[in-house]
């Protein structure tokens, strides 16, 4: 027996989720001390304002008020997109969770009568309505929970950058420390809320399944699936909004009117700001939870019906979310590392500062992973494995969550040598520039294909360790082994829009060349850890989704997928075509939006007098609202194709071709995803390296406006919706086919296949 009591877990987990919030809190507590001021009369502000190194000659208290001004317009642009957005989702959810108590209580046409349990024969169980009930429960509590997550995140991340951009007049590492301290606020606040409400459920679920573990955590999966649809639509909606706003500002400022990035006098400027913080921060806040959420959920269905659950075993049982509660004290001690004890003291310490963050959590991790599966699990148990019970000792548990946690990190690094302009590959992206935009496409293609070799053989390699050593377990647990440094993979990648928005106010509030410089500086190092989050989530995704669909595949009494099958094989092509023509709707999506958008700019700049010379204002509002009501209007069309497509294969064509369907998603959905993600982040930093011209290679790219740049600012618009629409967007489209036909698959194995039938 593992040497931990029922009731130290039951202390251990929710602890470790309260030390997160505190930590959290505490983080923004020490960012709240920069001040924003908006009224610059009263004299003793005055003298706050001037303390402290900053540079000579500039009217600060008008600077401060600038910032103070454009930060509270992005907030309220941000907040009230995300408040129209929720409007609509909450009667998504109203009607998704009536679709999922119809369909799951028809399963034995709602009857209130005990039933024999599906794996331990013998035994009885609750009836098929509570799983109904519960599993909607669970669905609506796991959609909040991430609609929450990435509304706290948005919030943060609007308070922090004005701040960001302040600090920088004293000094780029004070800024790195405020951009990251706001980055971790999110990070904790994620992990800690996920880990709570989870545990908080199953008690609750507990009150009423008691002993029936198998269908307390069946009803569980839900949670899952209510955090990736919700994730779901906040990627779509954001990514939209924020490209849409991102293009249209860069074709007509950068390349027609020649003015620089973030320029007050561009209209789309204010939305480009607010599409990064519901883009960038709200959308992956969800997506990583839904992730999350999902490869818990995936190891505690599978868990309950092997030893554990039978044994009730409730230590082991519990082994995901103690991996998760020590992945908080981790990640608390890994911050500490950034924020305290390494000062950054120039422009280069800041991607190595971020990298070894990476580094850190995953070596100290390991160690932690190690003290948990000898003290929680047992030293021999059974795992359930597709009918059979695999005999596993708990180091074998041990390798599969530390081969899921190396594989992210490799992933992770290969992500950054591919996208950071430190190294050749996006150097001879930006060098191909010189012959313009074209070769400049097909050089960054070319790097977006090849970078998806390495984190698929990474991948590969984690799942067959994984799958010998603990079954279908072994693999969820990988997953949850590559999320468990979520509170830093989550900092590190909210720290890229904070220092993104940080250069757009400085650039607007008119702050000298010197810190437009160090805010560049940060936002280059952004853009590749973002690039890293992404890499992160969609690596994850795989093996979440992988772990999901052996869930379903049990679930749903399947003895073998066979390819040979015809039923299978239809599912598997079709299934490899879904991230194609969900690629294809979003992208057209972020295209149409960008036309109107750019239309309204030229019309501002046609017909405002004075626009150009910087006497009047813009109308940013009108902008705002393009974005917004594109978003809004263009998400539904690609979430339904995801949400449909299971329903209509389970229920008309059956499990197997279902089975099918998911398998070829994931395979070509991975690819799909990493090499979007990859070829956008390349061509971003590629103009950055024109920009920057720190190298004598890349002052003969540039200056700004150079033929070379303007080929650069090209590749960077093409791959906008790439790297920030399409690509984050298809990990979530293959892990939520996966749970959602996992939490349906009751209903399927009775009633689906309708067609199939009568042939």
């Amino acid at each position: 027996m593992g040497g931990l009591s029922e009731g130290l877990t039951q202390l251990l987990i929710p602890a470790a989720a309260l030390l997160g919030i505190g930590f959290a809190l505490l983080q923004w507590l020490l960012v709240s001390r920069v001040k924003v001021y908006s009224y610059p009369d009263d004299e003793s502000q005055e003298n706050n304002l001037i303390e402290g190194g900053q540079e000579e000659g500039i009217d600060d208290v008008e600077v401060v008020a600038k910032c103070a001004e454009i930060q509270k317009a992005i907030s309220v642009g941000a907040t009230s997109f995300l408040f129209t957005q929720y409007k609509y989702l909450v009667v998504f959810m109203g009607a998704f969770g009536a679709i999922i108590f119809l369909f799951l209580g028809s399963v034995k046409s709602f009857s209130t009568k005990s039933e024999p349990c599906t794996y331990n024969k013998g035994q009885m169980c609750k009836p098929a309505l509570a799983n109904a009930i519960f599993s909607t429960i669970a669905f609506l509590l796991g959609a909040l929970t991430s609609v929450l997550s990435g509304f706290l995140g948005m919030k943060i991340a609007t308070y922090a950058n004005a701040r960001t951009s302040l600090e920088a007049r004293r000094g780029i590492g004070r800024a790195f420390v405020i951009a990251f301290r706001s980055g971790a606020v999110m990070g904790f606040l994620l992990a800690a809320n996920g880990l709570l409400v989870l545990y908080a459920s199953i008690n609750l679920f507990k009150l009423y399944y008691g002993d029936d573990w198998e269908g307390l955590y069946e009803s569980i999966t839900g949670y899952g699936l209510g955090g990736s649809s919700m994730a779901l639509f906040g990627r779509v909606g954001g990514g939209i909004y924020t490209k849409a706003a991102d293009v249209g500002a860069d074709l007509v400022g950068k390349i027609e009117k020649n003015i620089p990035e973030d320029d007050p006098r561009n209209p789309a400027v204010i939305a480009d700001n607010v599409g990064d913080n519901v883009g960038d921060i709200a959308g992956m806040g969800s997506d990583l939870f839904g992730s999350y959420a999902e490869s818990t959920c995936a190891a505690l269905f599978v868990a309950s019906i092997s030893s554990f659950g039978s044994t009730h075993n409730y230590a082991a049982m519990s082994y995901p979310l103690l991996i998760s509660s020590m992945g908080i004290v981790i990640c608390l001690i890994t911050t500490l590392f950034a924020t305290d004890l390494i000062e950054i003291k120039k422009v280069s310490d800041i991607e190595p500062s971020l990298k070894r963050q990476l580094l850190i959590s995953t070596v100290l991790m390991t160690v932690g992973v190690a003290l948990v599966s000898f003290v929680a699990l047992p030293s021999k148990f059974t795992l359930y494995d597709f009918g059979n019970d695999k005999v596993v000792k708990n180091w074998h548990i041990f390798f599969c969550v530390v081969t899921g946690l190396w594989a992210g990190l490799v992933i992770g690094y290969t992500t950054e040598y591919y996208t950071s302009n430190a190294y050749s590959p996006v150097q001879d992206v930006a060098d191909s520039c010189r012959t313009g935009a074209a070769t400049n496409v097909i050089f960054g293609l070319a790097l977006g294909y090849k970078s998806v070799i390495i984190p698929i053989f990474s991948i590969a390699l984690s799942i067959y360790v994984s799958f010998r050593l603990g079954a279908m377990y072994g693999i969820a647990m990988a997953a949850l082994g590559m999320l468990s440094t979520i509170a830093t993979g989550l900092a590190i990648d909210a720290y890229g829009p904070i220092s993104d928005n940080a250069g757009g106010i400085a650039e607007m509030a008119g702050m000298s060349h010197e810190i437009r410089e160090r805010t560049d500086a940060l936002d280059a190092a952004g853009n590749t850890t973002a690039a890293i989050g992404k890499g992160f989530a969609i690596g994850s995704a795989a093996l979440v989704s992988l772990a999901l669909f052996g869930a379903f595949v049990s679930r749903a009494d399947i003895e073998t997928v066979n390819v040979m099958n015809p039923k299978v094989f239809i599912g598997l092509i079709v299934g490899a075509m879904l991230p194609y023509w969900f690629s294809a709707m979003t992208m057209k999506s972020v295209g149409s939006a960008a036309l109107k958008m750019v239309e309204e700019v030229r019309r501002q700049f046609n017909s405002i007098p004075g626009l150009m010379e910087g006497r009047t204002k813009p109308d940013y509002a009108n902008c705002v609202k393009i974005s917004t009501d594109a978003s809004l209007k263009e998400m539904i069309p690609p979430g339904g194709l995801v949400l449909v497509t299971p329903l209509i294969a389970g229920t008309f064509f059956g499990v197997e071709t279902l089975a099918g369907l998911l398998a070829g998603s994931l395979v070509s959905g991975v690819q799909v995803a990493i090499s979007a993600s990859n070829t956008g982040g390349a061509w971003d930093n590629a103009k950055k390296y024109i920009e920057a011209g720190r190298s004598e290679h890349a002052k003969a790219l540039g200056p700004k406006g150079s033929d070379a740049h303007k080929a650069a600012v090209i590749g960077d618009t093409v791959g906008d919706p790439l790297k920030d629409t399409s690509g984050p967007s298809l990990n979530i489209l293959i892990k939520l086919m996966a749970v959602e036909s996992l939490v349906f698959a009751p209903f399927f194995a009775a009633h689906g296949g309708i067609i199939f039938k009568h042939i």
